[in-house]
């Protein structure tokens, strides 16, 4: 019996290793106290959300404080995150519940990503959808139905679209294998995690049975959200004529926030104290990996 943890999940990444972005990386990281100390040194900052600026349910007090300082200093902080769940609205709304003074245009998710790939396919019957009972997918703009318990709403969709697992069963995995194995389809991910912390444990989020999907089945799967392009060409298309080298991806995860960051040419930053790597040395996981971080902070 395996434990499901953060090395179980650095594990897991390692093993989809070849399927992730290549990435040049520094020779080592720079230790820092938190983002002001580094603050100079950047115009833009990507923030991701679960481990930088909360926390489940709970904000991160100093993020807080350190969101609103960049914007007096006028640095300009967009949230990128892999949460497909809901609508970019729903989840400003929890940012500003939270605190924080973000805006819509300061939100950047992978489900505004796949909107765009979904928005270039023609429509071809309906997409069968991985999803929750209020992830709002009718946003999407696409003829859909709700993955359920019956055979045939697998076997009758045109394609697939993978946004929640937190109400998705091992039974109705079994049904999408055995439905895609007798007839093969398209797959497009809203998140590409493979774990996200929830409370004392990890739960496995869209990416970790999408990839399971492909290593048995030959199928064509798309990705939308961090550590692929798509997501960072949208968040800097909100920011013409920017210097690269003046932006920083900043997240708690190696193969996501600092791999996707460091493919795309900005700098990265790690941040240890909240997120996946919470309570573990995480030189052991970049000593493992070789991903390797610009920077490391506690918190930013």
């Amino acid at each position: 019996m395996y434990t499901r943890d953060a090395a179980w999940a650095v594990q897991q990444y390692e093993a989809l290793r070849s399927l992730l972005p290549n990435a040049h990386m520094p020779t080592q990281s720079i230790h820092a106290s938190d983002l002001g100390a580094i603050a100079d040194h950047f115009d833009v900052f990507l923030l991701d959300a679960f481990g930088v600026l909360n926390v489940g349910e709970t904000a991160i007090n100093s993020a807080v404080k350190r969101v609103q300082l960049f914007k007096q200093m006028n640095k300009r902080v967009l949230v990128l995150t892999n949460g497909a769940c809901f609508p970019a609205d729903q989840a400003l709304q929890k940012f500003l519940n939270f605190g924080f003074s973000f805006d819509l245009s300061d939100i950047v998710s992978s489900r505004d990503a796949l909107a765009i790939g979904l928005s270039m396919l023609p429509d071809n019957g309906f997409w069968g959808v991985m999803s929750s009972h209020n992830s709002q997918v009718e946003s999407l703009g696409i003829p859909w139905r709700r993955l359920d318990d019956t055979r045939p709403t697998y076997d009758a969709a045109s394609g697939f679209v993978f946004l929640s697992t937190l109400e998705w069963t091992d039974a109705q995995q079994t049904l999408l294998q055995e439905s895609l194995a007798k007839v093969p389809r398209p797959i497009l991910v809203g998140n590409p995690d493979l774990v996200a912390p929830r409370g004392s444990h990890l739960s496995l989020e869209p990416g970790y049975y999408a990839h399971e999907l492909g290593r048995d089945l030959t199928l064509k799967v798309r990705f939308f959200g961090k550590p692929f392009a798509n997501i960072y060409d949208l968040a800097l298309s909100r920011l013409p004529n920017i210097d690269l080298s003046r932006v920083a991806m900043v997240g708690d995860t190696l193969h996501t926030d600092v791999l996707g960051g460091a493919a795309y040419g900005v700098k990265t930053v790690l941040v240890t104290d909240h997120g996946l790597f919470a309570g573990y040395d995480c030189a052991r996981f970049i000593r493992q990996t070789q991903i390797i971080p610009d920077f490391i902070i506690p918190t930013i």
